[in-house]
Formats: structure tokens, C-alpha cells, sequence
């Protein structure tokens, strides 16, 4: 081989050099950029900076509603259970009129009991119904009879029962002649499908003098004594029933004896 031929052959043998295509000894990590890891200070990651500010000043706001809420919810002492209502148009327990709560109705109990439930209550409503056969015998028994307790129901026949507000003034009949409870017992054991002929029926039963109750039912003598209860139900947030008040601490609903045990015991601590 030729010193030409020898020159010519170590070109081809040598590579090419492009300098552009390669890094070279002085490169940087400043020179590459990553795309998942943006710049500081660049104006991707400052729009993402802007969401995340953003979504933390909603979520705080979101918390501080949610916590005025609970807040509000829990400044009504009211407790909730099964009951049929009416539309609720309830003032607030600050607005409401607690000396509305006892009227002339017949007491159960030692009238100077420290304790008074009143019931507002409905012969018709089964929820009602519900209270008397499973908590009402059992409140009657370890606190009316012990003279802890008296109890006062009144009235709150609801529009759509169809014989509940005849069965309210069949009681405050029987009450004219010293035998409300019995009726009241009566109406809520044997039901008021019988209308105005089971309430006299059930009189008779009593041995009520039967002229006078007939004639007390049949006349609507009594209506707007129940029609006072009513009112004075509504102004008290009463919309549905049973509705109770344990010295003015409220309890709605068809609730277990426990829960009339606890605050009953409570309120003879207080």
C-alpha cells in the first residue's frame, strides 16, 4: 500500500465530526428541561400554584359553613323520633312561649311533682298510638305513681285524621265528669274506628253518666277546648305528634323509654 493509498484508507476508517450532535464535556442539568418537573419561577408552575391556593381557600370555606351549621343545629334542644306532621313552620327555641305549655287539662300525677311532661298527642295518630302501649305505662310506673313526675296531655288533632278531633272532645267529656285518663286510655287501647258511636260506647263502659256525655259530645261542647290545645301546640313549633316538652326540654317523636329516663333524671338532678 502507497503512502496516498494509506492516508485515504485511515479517512474512511475515522468517524465524521458534527459537534452538534453531541452533549459535550461541559454540559448541565440547566440545560435540559423536563416537562413533569417544571421550572421554578416558570409560568406553568405558577398557574398551578394559583389552583392550588384557590382550591384550599373554597375548602375553608366550605369547613367554616359546615361547622355554622352544626352550630346552629345544635342551639335547638330538641330531640327526634317517629311522628306524623303537618307543615313545619317552628319558631326557634328562643322565640318560643314556654308558659303555653300547661292550660286547664287534667293532671296525672302529684300536681307538685318537680318533673312535668306535657305530651301534645293525637287519638288517631299511631306513632301516638306507638308511645302509649310502649313507653307511656313504664314513665307512669317509675316516675307518675313515685310522685317524681306529672303528666299533662293535650290535644293535637291533626287535620287529616278523620275522627281525631271527636275522640280529643270525647276525652274532655269524660274529664267533665272526673274520668278523662280512663278515656284516654280507652281511645288509645280500643282505637277510634268507631267514630262518635265508640266514644259513647266507651263512656257507657266507664259508667259516665250517659245523658250528660252524649250530650256534651253530640253539641261540640268541648271543640274549642281542643282547639285551644292546637293553637297553643303551634305556637310552641308543635307540627307534628307526638310532641313532648320535659320542663320545657323538647322531644319529638315516638322515642324509647330510655331516652325520657335520661332526661327525666337529669332534670330531677338540675
Amino acid at each position: 500500500m502507497t503512502h496516498f493509498e494509506k492516508e485515504e484508507f485511515e479517512k474512511k476508517e475515522r468517524p465524521e465530526h458534527h459537534p452538534e450532535d453531541q452533549e459535550g464535556p461541559h454540559s448541565t442539568d440547566k440545560d435540559i428541561n423536563c416537562p413533569s418537573h417544571p421550572k421554578k419561577g416558570s409560568p406553568k408552575f405558577n398557574a398551578f400554584q394559583k389552583f392550588l391556593a384557590a382550591a384550599m381557600i373554597i375548602q375553608l370555606l366550605l369547613l367554616i359553613f359546615v361547622a355554622v351549621k352544626i352550630s346552629d343545629l345544635s342551639l335547638t334542644p330538641t330531640i327526634a323520633g317517629d311522628n306524623e306532621a303537618l307543615p313545619n313552620n317552628a319558631p326557634s327555641a328562643k322565640d318560643k312561649d314556654l308558659t303555653a305549655l300547661t292550660d286547664d287539662d287534667a293532671v296525672k300525677g302529684d300536681k307538685n311533682a318537680p318533673v312535668t311532661i306535657v305530651e301534645f298527642s293525637d287519638y288517631e295518630c299511631p306513632f301516638c298510638e306507638k308511645f302509649y302501649s310502649e313507653t307511656y305505662s313504664q314513665i307512669e310506673k317509675n316516675y307518675i305513681k313515685t310522685g317524681k313526675v306529672k303528666f299533662i296531655y293535650r290535644d293535637f288533632p291533626l287535620g287529616f285524621h278523620q275522627n281525631a278531633q271527636k275522640a280529643a272532645e270525647a276525652a274532655e267529656c269524660a274529664g267533665e265528669q272526673g274520668k278523662y285518663y280512663e278515656m284516654h286510655n280507652k281511645l288509645f287501647e280500643n282505637g277510634v274506628s268507631g267514630g262518635t258511636a265508640g266514644f259513647k260506647q266507651y263512656a257507657k263502659d266507664l259508667g259516665l253518666n250517659q245523658n250528660k256525655f252524649n250530650q256534651c259530645l253530640d253539641s261540640g261542647a268541648m271543640a274549642q277546648e281542643v282547639k285551644k290545645d292546637l293553637a297553643d301546640g303551634s305556637k310552641l313549633g308543635v307540627s307534628g305528634t307526638p310532641a313532648f316538652f320535659i320542663n320545657s326540654q323538647e322531644i319529638v317523636g315516638a322515642q324509647p323509654y330510655a331516652v325520657f329516663e335520661q332526661i327525666i333524671e337529669a332534670q330531677l338532678k338540675s
